[in-house]
């Protein structure tokens, strides 16, 4: 029987790692503990515009209150070895908010417990585009 859970399998081209479709799997479902839970305890996630957020507890209080309708379409992406069994993770997609869409490249870095310990979110956009994509009133 399925769930509703199955129902939101997240295809990405290139890429089996079940720690990174999950990833998008709970981001896209607003699931924002679950998407932290994928992180190491000194994970950190640099989004846009922003600096550093260490650790679960603080990047889930960030994606709940930044990520909110926020739905990522993730196409294709490549995994690479990296020393110490860690694994870098590029995946391509674009990202669409209730006020626009954007291309994006996530990087992701992976230690040997299938944790992710990095994740930067890079919008692929002019400077112009990148300024009329800030919300008016933020804050």
């Amino acid at each position: 029987m399925k769930t509703a859970e199955s129902i939101n399998t997240i295809k990405i081209e290139g890429i089996t790692e079940p720690c990174i479709l999950d990833y998008f799997a709970s981001l896209n479902a607003g699931k924002f503990q679950q998407t932290a839970a994928l992180f190491a305890e000194d994970g950190v996630m640099y989004p846009p515009f922003e600096s550093g957020i260490v650790g679960k507890d603080a990047i889930a209080a960030y994606l709940q209150q930044e990520a909110q309708g926020l739905q990522a379409y993730p196409r294709e992406g490549i995994i690479e070895n990296l020393e110490n069994n860690f694994i870098q993770v590029q995946v391509s997609g674009k990202a669409q908010t209730s006020w626009c869409g954007v291309n994006v490249i996530w990087l992701f870095i992976l230690n040997q417990q299938r944790q992710i310990t990095y994740t930067k979110i890079k919008l692929l956009a002019s400077p112009q585009e990148l300024l009329a994509l800030r919300p008016e009133n933020k804050g």
